[in-house]
C-alpha cells in the first residue's frame, strides 16, 4: 500500500486494507443482539457517551453544504479518529449502526442536499433516528459526500427487530431489509453478491465445512451459517455468548482489534479488544445524558472486566487530541495526515454546544 497525504481525516479510511470487518444481527425468542468485528492496523480507540440536546453543524465536506441539528437521542459510540466521528454505536432507542469497507461503493453525485462524511453520517443517524426506517428516510434530506469519502456500506438494526443493509451503488442508496434480507449479515462485498455466492451452500446440509476462496465471502458464509443455527433454535448458548463465538470464528488474527456485541433488548454493550480479551460491558442506565453534563469516555485498551460503566471519566478536547494523534501515528504504515487535518478533526467537538433547557426539542 502506498501512503497518501490527506487534509480531512475521513480520507484516513481510503486504504483498501483497512476494513475486513464482519457484522450480523440475531433475533431469537424476543432477544436482539448485534455483533461486530473491527479490523484495522491500529486498535487505538475510546468508548464515548453522546449527550442529547446538543446543537451541531456538520463538518464541511468537499462537495456540499453543511446541515445543522439538535441531538434528539443519547448514544454510546466507538471512536478512533475523534469524537463525533464514530465507527459505530447504539442510541438509547436501540438503533445500532455499523460500517464496513465496500470497494464498489459509489455515492450520489453532488446535488442540493447537504453532505456529511461517512463517519459523521453514523453520528447523525444515532442523534436523530429511533428506527431503521427513519434512518433510510434521511436519504431524502441529506447524502454522503461523493468527493473524498471512503467507500463504505452499513448494517443497521433497531429495537423492533428490523435490520437493513445500507449501500450506495451506482449513485443511489440500495437497501435490503425484511424478505430481501434472509441473512442479516454483512462483510466486504455487496449484499446481493454475497448472498448469491453463498445462499445455496448455507442452506444445504454439512454447512459446518463451508469454505470460500474470497476472505469476505468466506466470513459472510460462516457468519450466516451460525446466525441461521441460533435463529432456528439449534443453539442453547445465550445469545450474547454465542455472538462472541461467531465473532471469534470470523476473526482475522491480530488484524481484528475490537469485538463488540450490542444487547439491543437490554440497552447494554459488551466488548473486548486485542490484548485485553476480558469482556467488558456498559449500560445506558448508568449514565446521565443531559447535555448540561459532560459526556464520558473510556480508553478501550486497558485492563478491566465486567461492568465498567463507573470507570468512565469526563471527555475533554485534550483527550480527543491525544486520541486522534495516536490513531494517526499508529496508522502511519498506511496513511499520512497533515498536522492541519489532525487539528481540524480533534477540535470539531469543541464547536458543539448545549441548548438551554427551554430550547430542547
Amino acid at each position: 500500500m502506498k501512503k497518501i497525504t490527506a487534509l480531512f481525516f475521513i480520507s484516513l479510511l481510503t486504504i483498501r486494507q483497512c476494513l475486513a470487518c464482519t457484522t450480523f444481527f440475531i433475533q431469537q425468542n424476543g432477544e436482539m443482539v448485534f455483533g461486530r468485528n473491527y479490523d484495522w492496523v491500529t486498535g487505538n480507540g475510546m468508548v464515548c457517551t453522546n449527550q442529547k440536546g446538543l446543537s451541531k453543524t456538520s463538518d464541511k465536506t468537499a462537495d456540499g453544504t453543511t446541515i445543522s441539528w439538535v441531538s434528539l437521542y443519547a448514544s454510546i459510540t466507538f471512536n478512533q479518529y475523534g469524537k463525533e466521528f464514530p465507527t459505530g454505536g447504539m442510541n438509547e432507542k436501540g438503533l445500532v449502526v455499523e460500517q464496513m469497507w465496500l470497494d464498489n461503493t459509489r455515492y450520489p453525485t453532488a446535488d442540493s442536499r447537504p453532505a456529511l462524511d461517512v463517519l459523521q453520517w453514523i453520528q447523525y443517524q444515532l442523534d436523530n433516528c429511533s428506527s431503521v426506517d427513519e434512518l433510510i428516510a434521511t436519504d431524502n434530506e441529506l447524502r454522503i459526500a461523493s468527493r473524498g469519502s471512503a467507500p463504505l456500506h452499513y448494517l443497521a438494526a433497531d429495537a423492533t427487530g428490523n435490520a437493513a443493509t445500507i449501500e450506495f451503488l451506482d449513485g443511489k442508496m440500495m437497501v435490503h431489509k425484511s424478505a430481501d434480507l434472509p441473512f442479516p449479515v454483512l462483510t466486504n462485498d455487496a449484499y446481493s453478491s454475497s448472498l448469491a455466492q453463498t445462499k445455496k451452500a448455507i442452506e444445504s446440509p454439512g454447512d459446518n465445512d463451508l469454505s470460500f476462496a474470497s476472505n469476505s465471502i468466506d466470513r459472510f458464509a460462516k457468519a450466516c451459517s451460525m446466525v441461521k443455527k441460533i435463529q432456528q433454535g439449534a443453539i442453547n448458548t445465550p445469545a450474547i455468548d454465542y455472538s462472541f463465538q461467531v465473532l471469534d470464528k470470523v476473526a482475522q488474527g491480530s488484524h481484528t482489534k475490537w469485538s463488540i456485541v450490542y444487547d439491543i433488548s437490554n440497552k447494554m454493550i459488551h466488548f473486548k479488544t486485542l490484548g485485553y480479551s476480558n469482556v467488558k460491558n456498559i449500560s445506558f442506565s448508568a449514565f446521565d445524558f443531559n447535555c448540561r453534563n459532560s459526556s464520558k469516555i473510556w480508553d478501550m485498551n486497558q485492563a478491566g472486566s465486567g461492568n465498567i460503566s463507573s470507570l468512565f471519566r469526563d471527555f475533554s478536547l485534550e483527550i480527543n487530541r491525544l486520541l486522534v494523534n495516536r490513531s494517526c501515528e499508529e496508522s502511519a504504515s498506511q496513511i499520512t495526515i497533515s498536522k492541519e487535518g489532525r487539528q481540524q478533526t480533534w477540535q470539531y467537538a469543541g464547536t458543539i454546544s448545549c441548548l438551554k433547557p427551554v430550547d430542547l426539542r
